[in-house]
């Protein structure tokens, strides 16, 4: 198994938007190489921290990289967090921090599946369990296959694509990463496969994320945490691309929103109070010191609610 790599994207920011309290308990509902959290666990006296992943090597190297801090690592999506919060006769926490996409570790690892630069098994799971993206790819009708390409990559040439995979399956299974990227670079015009970034880019995210129904698990995952939030908890979540932004953005601004009449009523009927306050109004991103040195925050957002 490789080294489960992972620098911690935008960390400093990430413990400043926590406000952690020594005694407090908080979660991390992405551990991956926990990086994020062994700086959350350090600085904690009496209280503790759960530390999550769907992913059975970040539960490895976590579980090695915390020991002798007051942190406990459970292996579950986050967006089971209220669950298993509740398992551990936990009903509430100061904070809890959700760093989003694929880790380093899993994009490194040529046997995952997850990038086009490596010639590997079409996977992208991140549990290491369930349907696989090469499944996907097999099973769906051009149709579906279109509507998860533009509504999760938003691939301007979706239908063309998913032409060219049903084609190409016809002939033969479409069963690594390779094969597929060059399938995606064939189905697009010339001209954009001469452009700097790699045409696949935006199929590999698409079926990524249906593979492991991201958003459907963020959009449970913000709910379930935000539940557990103790007034004057803080909710940091860093994220990768415009669809997860988007999510939170809205979902925050919802909590922090007073009001929830519709936009047409002349006067407030709902008497609505708002659950929450925005710590930041627009998202936090890396410094050009960050930039220079870790690749993956260059499209890092973070964003920050306080629970009222």
């Amino acid at each position: 198994m490789l080294e489960f790599s992972h620098v911690p994207v935008l960390l400093e920011q990430c413990i400043e938007g926590l406000a952690i309290d020594p005694a407090g308990t908080y979660l991390d509902g992405t551990a991956g190489g926990a990086g994020h959290s062994r700086e959350i666990a350090k600085r904690l006296t009496t209280g503790r921290l759960i530390s999550l992943d769907q992913d059975p090597d970040a539960i490895q190297t976590a579980t090695e990289r915390l020991q002798g801090l007051p942190a406990q690592v459970v292996q579950v999506n986050f967006r089971q967090a209220k669950q298993a919060l509740a398992q551990l006769g936990i009903q509430q926490i100061n904070g809890a921090l959700l760093d989003l996409g694929v880790s380093s570790h899993q994009l490194d690892d040529g046997d995952r599946g997850f990038s086009y630069h490596m010639d590997a098994p079409l996977d992208m799971r991140m549990s290491q369990s369930g349907q696989t993206a090469a499944d996907l790819v097999a099973a769906l009708s051009r149709e579906e296959l279109a509507r998860i390409l533009r509504d999760y990559g938003e691939e301007p040439y979706a239908w063309q694509i998913a032409g060219r995979i049903v084609k190409e399956r016809e002939q033969k299974p479409i069963l690594t990463t390779l094969q597929l990227a060059e399938l995606v670079a064939s189905a697009v015009p010339p001209a954009e496969r001469r452009k700097s970034k790699n045409p696949a880019r935006r199929t590999f995210q698409a079926l990524r994320i249906a593979v492991n129904s991201e958003l459907d698990a963020l959009n449970e995952g913000m709910d379930g945490i935000f539940d557990c939030l103790a007034p004057g908890g803080r909710f940091c979540i860093i994220t990768f691309h415009s669809l997860e932004d988007r999510l939170v953005k809205n979902k925050f601004r919802r909590w922090a929103t007073a009001c929830t009449c519709p936009p047409e009523y002349p006067v407030c009927l709902c008497g609505g109070k708002p659950k929450a306050k925005l710590i930041t109004r627009k998202p936090i991103e890396a410094d050009s010191i960050e930039l220079e040195s870790n690749r993956r925050s260059r499209s890092a957002k973070l964003r920050v609610l306080e629970k009222l």
